[in-house]
């Protein structure tokens, strides 16, 4: 397996952690000041490392960054209003699905051309995503059907894939700090939507443990997602790092026992097996 595979996968991992610990306190502390914590923490961990190994970024670099920033924003916004409707069914999987699939059409468009086994290997992680990330609904609550919940889905998938293609496009020589103006980016967004929306962002002791252990997570994603991106094509790293749903959902089985479905069963035997097809490729 090569370094650029491990590192998206690795990216799958911290991702899926921090939303794993993120929606844990969520149960605990007000959401918003949750992943306010979170981005400032990671910002403050990319400036870090960015003094211990500083690179020469440039405005270019920056813009990527900025972009990257709106597009996580924007994907989360889109996410969580779909969630709040009681449309997880269709919105989860519709946008981790479309998170994945935007970055290969963008690889196409710049000349990737993976090998045929590693095609195979996409396209079986496609359904793989779809079904990890599907939750059968308990009919509690409002119908998870329905043209706007695909297209919350669809609309937070977007935004999370320009996440993915900004930072692919953020090259090694400029350093972490760009990453900074990433998360800073995202701390900003999450003001103006708490303000607007009334919820509480303001950091508070109940929140702060939460969020600075997801800021982390969320960090090392991105982290390892831009390493990833400067060894394999940006389609093959977007994709296994879009596998995130499943990390969420084996440590969700693992540490609070929550139970898999049948679909979800067979949605992790569909990505391992498109990660071994990748990674022999």
């Amino acid at each position: 397996m090569s370094i650029g595979i491990t590192l998206a996968l690795l990216a799958a991992v911290g991702y899926g952690a921090a939303d794993f610990v993120g929606g844990a306190g969520a149960r605990r502390a007000p959401t918003m000041s949750i992943v306010f914590i979170g981005q400032l923490t990671g910002a403050a961990a990319m400036v870090i490392v960015g003094l211990a190994s500083p690179g020469t970024p440039t405005p270019a670099d920056f813009g990527w960054a900025l972009l990257a920033g709106l597009g996580s924003a924007a994907g989360s916004i889109f996410l969580l209003r779909g969630l709040s409707r009681g449309r997880m069914a269709l919105v989860a999987p519709t946008s981790a699905v479309s998170a994945a699939v935007l970055p290969v059409l963008a690889g196409l468009a710049g000349g990737e051309r993976p090998v045929a086994l590693v095609w195979i290997g996409l396209v079986l992680a496609l359904p793989g995503i779809w079904l990890v990330s599907r939750q059968v609904p308990d009919g509690a609550g409002p119908s998870s059907g329905g043209r706007g919940a695909f297209t919350d889905g669809l609309l937070g998938g977007l935004g999370f894939g320009v996440l993915f293609v900004a930072l692919g496009q953020i090259p090694e020589s400029a350093g972490t700090l760009p990453l900074a103006v990433n998360q800073l980016t995202g701390a900003l967004v999450t003001i103006a939507v708490a303000t607007v929306l009334r919820q509480t962002w303001r950091p508070g002791r109940g929140a702060a443990g939460w969020g600075i252990t997801s800021g982390l997570l969320g960090a090392s994603g991105s982290l390892a997602f831009v390493e990833a991106g400067h060894l394999a094509d940006l389609g093959v790293v977007a994709v296994l790092a879009s596998l995130y749903p499943a990390v969420t959902v084996l440590l969700a089985r693992t540490l609070l026992g929550e139970r898999l479905g049948a679909g979800q069963h067979l949605g992790l035997v569909c990505c391992s097996a498109a990660v071994g097809l990748i990674a022999a490729g």
